[in-house]
């Protein structure tokens, strides 16, 4: 069956975007400038994209305006704004649960949770995280938008790998049975 996977960046105090929302810091720090860690090889393990609307419009004004980020996979936009779906994206205000089910079915590579932290915190509480993959990056932003909401959910995981790069180390941790 697919995995969902939240693959996500956050400061090494935990917060995924500065006070603004911007993103200028995820950058590394300089010792290993043009290694991407595990971005390459999980980027093909995946075919669908799961993003809310903030992430989504970051995206196509900020990050990548000229071309669709994920091109060739099947992006779903949590949304409630009525915006036509394009080929490769799909706008839906569908139940996050119930969709997630109905793309863990379906055959297809894994579902990249991409963001943001409501998306995230959802499926986690609900527990429908099946692989959590952090990039902690080299920055203590000090305040901004936390990766994990308080809660009284709690999930245990089990360490999988590391990996270190530039400053950069990737976590990954499957949830423990």
């Amino acid at each position: 069956m697919r995995k969902v996977i939240l693959y996500i960046a956050m400061s090494l105090d935990g917060y995924i975007a500065d006070k603004d929302g911007g993103m200028e810091w995820l950058q590394g720090d300089g010792s290993d400038v043009g290694n991407f860690g595990s971005y390459p090889e999980f980027e093909k393990t995946v075919d669908t994209v799961i993003l809310g609307y903030k992430t989504y419009h970051q995206i196509v004004t900020e990050l990548s305006p000229d071309v669709w980020a994920y091109a060739g996979k099947q992006s779903y936009v949590i949304t409630h704004k009525d915006i036509p779906a394009t080929e490769d994206i799909i706008f839906t205000s569908a139940n996050l649960a119930e969709l997630i089910c109905e793309l863990k079915k379906k055959d297809g590579a894994d579902i990249w949770v991409c963001g943001g932290v409501a998306i995230a915190n959802q499926l986690y509480i609900l527990g429908l995280i099946d692989v959590y993959s952090i990039t902690v990056v080299p920055t203590i932003l000090g305040n901004g938008t936390r990766l994990f909401a308080e809660t009284n959910y709690q999930c245990n995981l089990q360490l999988i790998s590391t990996c270190s790069y530039n400053g950069f180390t990737d976590l990954v941790y499957e949830k423990r049975v």
